[in-house]
C-alpha cells in the first residue's frame, strides 16, 4: 500500500512541484483546485509518469468551510490514512492596509489561514490515531518580514505561522510533525508580467527537495522550519 500526501491548491507552482516530488517517491496523491480541467491535466501527467501512484482530485474552493468539510470526507472515504498534509492552497492580492479594496483581508484569511485550519482539524484525529504524520504549512518570508504592498496577505501569513508554531506544540507528544515553510520570491503564477530574470526567483522544484528533505528525517528530528530565499536576496 502506498503512503498518501494531500496537497492543496496542486494544480501549480509549489504545490504542483511538491506532487511531483512525493508521487516521484511512490505516494498516492490526493489534490484540490478550484478548476476541473487542470486538475483532470494533472492527474493525467502525474499517472502518466508514475505508474504505481494514484491520483485523486477534487474541484474545491477551499475559501468556503463547507468545501473544506466536503475535502475532508473525500479524503477520508478514499483512503485509510494520510501520511502527509501539505496546506498549500493560497491567494495574493496585492494592496496596503490603507489602500486595499474592502474585503481583501476576509479573503485571503479565508483562503490562506481558514482553509489550512478546517482540513487540519479534520484530519489530525486519523493521524493522532495512528501517531504518525507531518504536516507541512506552506507560509511565506511574509510571514516574517512586512513589506509595502504586503498588506493582508502578510497579516494571513503571519496568522499561518502562528498556527503552526501552535500546531507543533501541540501535537509533538502525539508522533506528528509539524513545519512551517516560508518561502521567498518564487517563480509561480504570481509573479506573471514581470521582467525580472529567473536567477532573482526560487525555483518552486527547490522548495519541493526541501520539504521532502525534511520529511525524510527520522522520527527523532523535525524541522520546524524551513526558510529558503533567493540567492540574490529578497525581491
Amino acid at each position: 500500500m502506498n503512503k498518501v500526501a494531500v496537497v492543496t491548491g496542486g494544480t501549480k507552482g509549489i504545490g504542483r512541484a511538491i506532487i511531483f516530488k512525493f508521487a516521484s517517491n511512490g505516494f498516492d496523491i490526493i489534490t484540490c483546485s478550484r478548476h476541473k480541467e487542470d486538475l483532470e491535466r494533472l492527474k493525467s501527467e502525474v499517472e502518466d509518469s508514475f505508474p504505481d501512484v494514484q491520483v485523486l482530485t477534487r474541484k474545491s474552493d477551499l475559501s468556503f468551510k463547507a468545501e473544506v468539510n466536503d475535502l475532508v470526507k473525500f479524503i477520508i472515504a478514499n483512503k485509510s490514512h494520510v501520511n502527509v498534509l501539505v496546506n498549500n492552497a493560497g491567494v495574493f492580492l496585492p494592496g496596503s492596509i490603507s489602500k486595499e479594496a474592502d474585503g481583501a483581508l476576509e479573503t485571503m484569511i479565508q483562503t490562506n489561514l481558514y482553509s489550512a485550519y478546517y482540513l487540519t482539524r479534520g484530519l489530525l484525529a486519523h493521524m493522532v490515531h495512528e501517531k504518525k504524520g507531518h504536516i507541512f504549512n506552506i507560509c511565506s518570508i511574509a510571514s516574517i518580514m512586512p513589506y509595502a504592498n504586503g498588506g493582508s496577505y502578510s497579516i494571513s501569513k503571519y496568522a499561518m505561522l502562528g498556527m503552526t508554531k501552535v500546531l507543533r506544540e501541540e501535537m509533538k507528544n502525539h508522533g506528528i510533525r509539524v513545519t512551517a515553510v516560508l518561502p521567498g520570491a518564487t517563480r509561480t503564477a504570481s509573479w506573471e508580467g514581470t521582467d525580472l530574470p529567473e536567477s532573482r526567483f526560487i525555483k518552486a522544484e527547490d522548495v519541493a527537495d526541501a520539504v521532502y528533505g525534511a520529511y525524510g528525517l527520522s522520527p527523532h528530528s523535525v524541522v520546524e522550519e524551513l526558510l529558503i530565499r533567493p540567492q540574490e536576496g529578497d525581491i
